[in-house]
């Protein structure tokens, strides 16, 4: 009997960090005290830490570079430059023509630049020269511009790819927020899971103290001819039992601890976490439809699917301008000089000796537009789809704020109700304990007004978590846990 007490023992040693304070023996050996470890650190840790919310700040910055390559189309203009060498000689004609040699050399720079409506501005310059005695320099200057006036024209056309880039900033915002709500909901709900898991815990090493003293108390008392054996063996069953919920116990509490460590960390299991537990701050009063409005404005799925609807918006406008005919007016400008001197050429460009200019309308029309009208229609169903999706997440919102707001209600009426129960299980306890303590009860009474305490500390602990969790959804929904943790989103 006494090797196996020593066994117990030893195990409840091997728990001691796991364990409440109040639930550890007198003469536990000492170990460093950690820090508490506070919810508010742990939602700060997992804004620096989380895997995710890492993975999606490379989707935010990719989105911005995706602004940046939109616009560059239209804020930056091309440039272009050539420098051709070219040269040969022909073959004489017998003895009558002889044959010649030739060579020319032609550098050339352009610039050219699209406009938001459609239109197209180029302008060029080079100077030519055939290589050879007197050869002369010929300069050249060209102005083209190239407009849409159907297919292609106007500025909310040629803004779709910048705009849909922005809303994809958006988006990617929107998922970020997302994201970070999501991981402060379940590092709340891992916080307050590892609260339960220690406090139970302790629930547990308590009875297991208690049924240990009533052994030995048994084992005193039957050496005396106070007790019978079936009062030993029964308080042998209850160490045995005890210890069983201990250790299931201790497992629970390692398990929590690493759903937390995930959360909070990168590979950081060995890490010890101190002692948590849960926050003294009072239960708000909750409201539907404040609730309900708070979420609407703020739910990122909701507003990423607002986002969407804009984005296939634009879907129909390009599907539709595309079932135009393409109209395109073009017109040129060029100046020419041949001098001496390259740079007699280039001032002479503009005396108008030598110019041109040409001024063309095309029209291109497939015949029938079948493919263009098909897609067009697609765009349509796409956006009514997105649409009724819209509708359909909206709805959802709603009864999720509903079934929120009814289990924060529901779980202070029944953390109350359970913190009374508690209280007349203790007293009952302490009475059958009494009654026991002067030989007018029995083992089994007493076993059994402990169960009923520890049943109910647990409840409470249970119902605790489950109201805190409540509250942890109903903050995710309507975003105000971004205010209550202090978090910003933006840069």
């Amino acid at each position: 009997m006494n090797l196996r007490c020593a066994s117990l023992c030893l195990l409840l040693t091997s728990l001691f960090c796991l364990a409440p304070a109040s639930a550890r023996a007198a003469d536990a050996p000492a170990v460093p005290a950690l820090p508490p470890l506070t919810l508010e650190e742990s939602v700060a840790r997992a804004l620096d830490m989380n895997f995710d919310l890492q993975i999606q700040r490379y989707s935010v910055r990719s989105a911005a570079d995706s602004v940046i390559i939109a616009d560059a189309a239209f804020n930056n203009p091309t440039l272009t430059a050539s420098a051709t060498a070219s040269g040969g000689r022909s073959a004489a004609l017998g003895a009558v023509i002889p044959g010649s040699e030739n060579s020319s050399q032609a550098p050339r720079v352009g610039i050219s630049q699209r406009l938001d409506s459609g239109a197209t501005l180029g302008i060029g310059a080079g100077i030519d020269r055939s290589v050879g005695a007197n050869a002369p320099y010929g300069g050249s200057l060209a102005l083209s511009v190239r407009q849409p006036l159907l297919q292609g024209a106007g500025t909310a056309v040629n803004r779709v790819a910048r705009d849909r880039a922005r809303l994809g900033v958006k988006v990617a915002d929107s998922g970020f927020k997302d994201s970070v709500l999501t991981v402060v909901h379940d590092v709340e709900v891992a916080y307050y899971n590892l609260v339960f898991a220690r406090e139970q815990l302790g629930v547990r090493q308590f009875s297991f103290d208690v049924a240990q003293r009533l052994l030995d108390e048994n084992t005193t008392r039957l050496q005396a001819g106070d007790r019978t054996q079936l009062d030993v063996l029964q308080s042998r069953v209850a160490v045995e039992n005890a210890r069983l919920n201990v250790v299931t116990a201790a497992q629970s509490v390692r398990d929590h601890e690493d759903s937390l460590l995930r959360l909070i960390g990168r590979f950081a299991f060995d890490t010890p976490i101190g002692p948590v537990a849960f926050g003294d701050e009072p239960v708000p009063a909750v409201s539907l439809a404040q609730s309900y409005a708070r979420a609407r404005g703020g739910q990122p799925d909701l507003l990423s699917a607002q986002l969407n609807l804009s984005q296939l918006r634009l879907d129909v406008l390009t599907a539709d301008n595309a079932r135009k005919p393409a109209l395109d007016l073009g017109a040129s400008l060029n100046l020419s000089s041949r001098e001496r001197s390259a740079v007699e050429s280039s001032e002479q460009l503009f005396t108008g000796r030598g110019n041109s200019w040409q001024l063309a309308l095309t029209l291109t029309l497939p015949w029938g537009l079948q493919a263009e009208n098909a897609r067009y229609r697609q765009a349509l169903i796409s956006l009514d789809s997105a649409q009724t999706r819209f509708e359909q997440l909206d709805q959802t919102l709603l009864s999720q704020v509903r079934s929120a707001v009814r289990a924060v209600e529901t779980g202070k009426e029944n953390v109350a109700i359970a913190a009374l129960t508690r209280d007349l299980s203790q007293q009952q306890y302490d009475r059958e304990k009494a009654r026991y303590d002067a030989g007018l009860s029995t083992v089994r009474l007493l076993r059994d007004a402990e169960a009923d305490l520890n049943n109910a500390k647990i409840s409470e602990l249970q119902l605790r978590v489950s109201l805190r969790t409540a509250l942890a959804e109903l903050a995710r929904l309507e975003t105000t846990s971004l205010e209550r943790y202090k978090i910003k989103l933006g840069p």
